[in-house]
């Protein structure tokens, strides 16, 4: 339920509002009778719209859209007046007010407007979502088996609400998966929340989950909303949850048992309509057993499992992703894009990348870009270290992915050195079956098929 506020200094006028737009809007409405008693509540509560009158004494309204300004506020503010004068509430939306009504107006007119307010704040928030993903190094990019395994078992899971646990290594695109997951969900265009338990101090964690009221501990001047409450009619990425406190994983489970936060200094419980995406690169059942992680934290968590492969179990991905690199990267950069030499290209894929699988190779790319001064990348371009590390290509079809299934393993052999021969041939089908030794190239087109190979 959105929160409104109501701000008049005629007391008759601010509660008659106020009762009317729960009537007929269905708000939870709240009433300041002044203008220095709306920015207080403002610290201290979870506003999401302001109706605010211009003409009060003291601190008047054009006073309060200066001060909401500096302080940082971001709700949208309807100006309300029963003067007529029309001009003061065009230069109110100069200083950021969102509309005017007039108070004659009937409330139905009035939460008409508040409606499309709301709408436009989440249609607001929703674009800066879509400016995030676009600017995100990006998609689920391969047709490896492996990666077609992840796909599947993404779809399988992505419209269930309940939680879900990606597991997978460090760099290996368990962000992605979380991303992917969100779009694909119930809710894709609800915020998409992440947060690093790694990364924030222990001290600092249960404020970013859950956040705190004002007051709650010094220096906690206004009221925060913790990342349950900002995503919730969303999503929220919990990277790296093995690094999560006892005591925030106990009332990490009490919230998505209950669907409820209450904020640190608080006693009051906030619904949130939450989904919780939780990734680790620990074995959490061996934590479990160290007594590092809550069991009843684990299987809450373990409903839906979804594993990403390293990159090592998915090398024929290897050419897809570093085309996609290349344009992304020479993009960023303001270059004209480079092209790959097949040789280079064989060399990559012939590295395990075990030590931070795509992010590795994301660096790779970066660094060969930056270092290569013609339009294309060679293989003593590479980095040494890449080109010494790179195994024989008999040795690296199978290389470190002794979990992987047979079958698997030998589609995604097959399905490399397939690969490697069409970039040796520049794609050219007919020269790259003769090289095969295929007995034509409808041959090579129907392992093609069967592999989901394609240049594009």
């Amino acid at each position: 339920m959105s929160a409104i506020l109501v701000v008049d200094d005629v007391p008759a006028m601010a509660e008659q509002y106020a009762y009317d737009l729960k009537r007929v809007g269905g708000y939870d409405a709240l009433v300041a009778h002044s203008g220095r008693a709306a920015l207080d509540l403002l610290e201290r509560e979870a506003v999401d719209c302001v109706i605010l009158d211009l003409e009060m004494p003291g601190m008047d309204g054009f006073d309060v859209l200066r001060t909401m300004e500096r302080r940082g506020f971001r709700i949208p503010v309807l100006v309300y007046t029963g003067t007529g004068n029309y001009d003061r509430c065009t230069e109110a939306i100069r200083l950021g007010a969102r509309s005017f009504i007039d108070k004659a107006e009937p409330m139905e007119r009035v939460v008409r407007e508040v409606e499309q307010a709301l709408e436009q704040q989440r249609l607001a928030g929703q674009l800066a979502v879509l400016r995030d993903r676009l600017e995100s190094e990006a998609p689920l990019v391969g047709a490896s088996p492996a990666m077609q395994q992840l796909k599947d078992a993404i779809g399988r899971v992505a419209k269930i609400p309940s939680p879900v646990l990606i597991v997978g290594e460090s760099g290996s695109g368990k962000e992605l998966v979380a991303r992917q997951l969100h779009r694909l969900g119930a809710n894709p265009t609800g915020p998409f929340i992440a947060l690093n338990a790694a990364a924030i101090p222990e001290n600092l964690l249960e404020d970013e989950l859950f956040g705190h009221e004002r007051g709650a501990f010094t220096g906690a001047a206004a009221l925060r909303k913790g990342a349950f409450e900002a995503a919730s009619g969303g999503t929220l990425f919990l990277d790296e949850i093995g690094e999560l406190p006892p005591a925030a994983q106990a009332k990490l489970l009490r919230v998505i048992e209950q669907r409820q936060v209450t904020r640190l200094g608080g006693n009051r419980t906030v619904a949130v309509a939450t989904r919780v995406v939780a990734a680790t690169n620990r074995d959490l059942e061996a934590e479990v057993r160290g007594g590092r992680f809550r069991e009843d934290v684990y299987f809450r968590l373990n409903v839906h499992v979804v594993r990403v492969p390293p990159l090592r179990e998915r090398l024929s991905d290897v050419p897809a992703l570093v085309e996609h690199l290349l344009t992304a990267t020479c993009a960023r950069f303001g270059m004209r894009p480079k092209t790959v030499a097949p040789a280079a290209l064989d060399c990559l894929m012939r590295y395990d990348w075990m030590r931070n699988n795509v992010r590795e190779l994301r660096n790779v790319v970066e660094r060969t870009i930056i270092a290569t001064d013609g339009n294309v990348i060679g293989v003593d371009d590479i980095p040494a270290d890449i080109r010494d590390g790179a195994a024989p290509r008999s040795a690296a079809a199978g290389a470190g992915a002794a979990p992987t299934p047979f079958h698997a393993l030998k589609a995604e052999a097959e399905r490399q050195i397939i690969v490697a021969a069409l970039e040796q041939n520049d794609w050219h089908i007919t020269r790259t079956a003769q090289a095969l030794g295929l007995a034509d190239h409808a041959s090579l087109l129907k392992i093609m098929r069967r592999h989901n190979i394609s240049r594009g």
